[in-house]
């Protein structure tokens, strides 16, 4: 099966951060509504084992996959735009590659030969990268390789795609995404960086086939032809990627700039069909044309940081469109809040999120907030932290228990409302150890989560090691606040809501995780809806 799947790498040329996950996603798109079935994955080129022991300030946030890996962010531009799951084998680091090759020496399978970059570790990059062919799920495999050329540490991951390259002539492609800079000063675009960027390239034995040029001024047919004739690539293969108002325009800019067709064409594959992208369009038609306003407040601490809270944000848009809805989000650092302030901060919103995280920091704004939304009745959504920090709130607030907390933030708590999950407790390592990936919930009838759902079973992702203390649960629910969602395998409460609260409700999993374009996460879009009816 393997020998006819197509592959397509992307790199990434002169700075980092031009969108290398948001080109291959729409890439991905346009060949996927094309008929073809295409996968995406990152290669990153860091020795952490995956990103889920990287600071959020570090990385962003941490995407976690159904079966439960800890990954980039970008796996989730891939899952939102394709609306096809993502796995382990989407996500390589160098660390995973070293630790491999490692453990395969000291299992003796090198048979006492020296081990070397190349050709252990690059084989076993080029492993990583067929792995998905392999399958036999997909047509064709866009590999994402992260950070720029040049730098030392991505050096392993080009010289396996020079191999593959050679190895599979025109099953296999290389796109080169550059910067074309504006000088203010001389009032000119300046090709001479994506020339160097393509020179380094070429060093490393790889002339790239397409080169995709990020820019804020459109490129003139002559610029085109210069760079082309500089870089030794067809003038249509020069692309040209505009600055978006949104990510979600850049697979209809992609679309016009041809780029499925000259990728299609250079991989010898037919067109097949016209891209069939109406309920693309009618997505985006909605998200520019809302016919409602209201503004929401997403409360965390690392507000700084936008890329921390990425899949919350893009699950935010999503459901917006869904209402036809303009939502504007109010990042609010859980630090700055206070019973003094709380009103001036949060009494103009319509709906309040408390975002998850880890660790102490920002706690107790948190808490305050949700006393908040919960006596003024605001609609009020929490997240994994953001439902434990509900459940304390009510604990210290309606119960009377004055010491309530988490053990995570307070080992000595006499009322250990959030405690360490058992299968935690004999964990040491932090990295991979926590509850993660895709578990199932039954969800109450009547309940406000199973009106929100429309139905009695789900399925959602989890990254967690504290849980709800069931010791509690009748307190808790004598007083109002029901678990309405239960893992029942474990009896671990997966969804709490207030019975007197139009709505409170409370998740230990990631909704936001499973939110895509196409398919609007319910629990979103329904918090959304119960904004916009407060807001009347």
């Amino acid at each position: 099966m393997s020998s006819n799947i197509k592959y397509i790498f992307v790199t990434g040329g002169v700075t980092s951060s031009l969108g290398k996950g948001i080109i291959s996603a729409s890439l991905a798109k346009l060949l996927q509504s094309r008929g073809y079935t295409v996968t995406i994955q990152k290669l990153d080129p860091y020795i952490n084992v995956d990103p889920g022991t990287l600071n959020p300030y570090e990385h962003g946030e941490c995407y976690v996959t159904n079966d439960g890996a800890e990954t980039d962010l970008d796996l989730g531009h891939y899952e939102r735009f394709l609306n096809v799951p993502t796995s382990q084998a989407n996500n390589i680091t160098t660390g995973r590659i070293y630790q491999t090759v490692i453990t395969k020496e000291r299992e003796g399978a090198y048979l006492g030969k020296t081990v070397q970059v190349i050709p252990h570790i690059t084989d076993e990059i080029k492993r990583c990268v067929k792995l998905l062919g392999e399958t036999g799920e997909f047509e064709i495999v866009i590999t994402e390789i992260g950070g720029t050329v040049g730098d030392i540490e991505s050096l392993p991951y080009i010289e396996a795609v020079r191999q593959m390259k050679w190895e599979m002539g025109h099953n296999c492609m290389v796109i080169h995404l550059t910067l074309i800079p504006y000088l203010t000063a001389a009032g000119e675009l300046k090709t001479k960086p994506t020339q160097h960027s393509v020179k380094m390239l070429l060093e490393y034995g790889i002339q790239p086939d397409v080169l995709v040029c990020r820019t804020e001024h459109h490129l003139s047919k002559e610029i085109k032809r210069k760079i082309a004739l500089f870089c030794n690539v067809q003038t249509n293969a020069v692309i040209e990627s505009m600055d978006a108002a949104s990510i979600y325009d850049v697979p209809l800019l992609m679309m016009q700039e041809q780029l499925d067709k000259v990728v299609l064409q250079k991989l010898k594959l037919p067109l097949k069909q016209d891209p069939d992208m109406e309920q693309w369009k009618e997505f985006l038609g909605k998200l520019k044309n809302p016919t409602t306003y209201i503004t929401i407040g997403l409360i965390g601490k690392y507000i700084e940081l936008k890329d921390a809270y990425k899949s919350i944000a893009e699950a935010i848009i999503h459901a917006g469109v869904a209402n036809e809805c303009k939502v504007n989000v109010k990042w609010i650092h859980s630090e700055k809040i206070n019973d003094e302030n709380v009103q001036e901060l949060l009494g103009t919103l319509k709906g309040i999120i408390v975002a998850p995280g880890f660790g102490d920091r920002g706690i107790e704004g948190k808490i305050t907030a949700i006393k908040f939304a919960r006596e003024n009745k605001i609609p009020f959504l929490g997240i994994c932290l953001g439902m434990q920090c509900a459940v304390i709130e009510f604990a210290r607030n309606v119960l009377g228990f004055k010491d309530a907390h988490s053990t995570e933030m307070n080992a000595a708590t006499k009322h250990p409302v959030i405690d360490f999950m058992e299968e935690q407790k004999k964990i040491t390592a932090k990295g991979g150890t926590m509850r993660l990936g895709l578990y199932p919930c039954k969800i109450t009838k009547g309940s406000k989560a199973f009106s929100i759902y429309g139905k009695g079973n789900i399925n959602e992702r989890h990254r967690h090691r504290y849980e709800f203390n069931n010791k509690f649960l009748n307190d808790f629910e004598a007083n109002g606040m029901l678990a309405t969602g239960i893992n029942t395998d474990t009896d671990l409460v997966e969804i709490v809501e207030l019975k007197n609260h139009p709505w409170f409700v409370g998740v230990q999993y990631h909704p936001e995780y499973k939110s895509t374009v196409l398919k609007p996460h319910p629990l979103f879009v329904k918090f959304i809806k119960a904004a916009m009816d407060y807001s009347k």
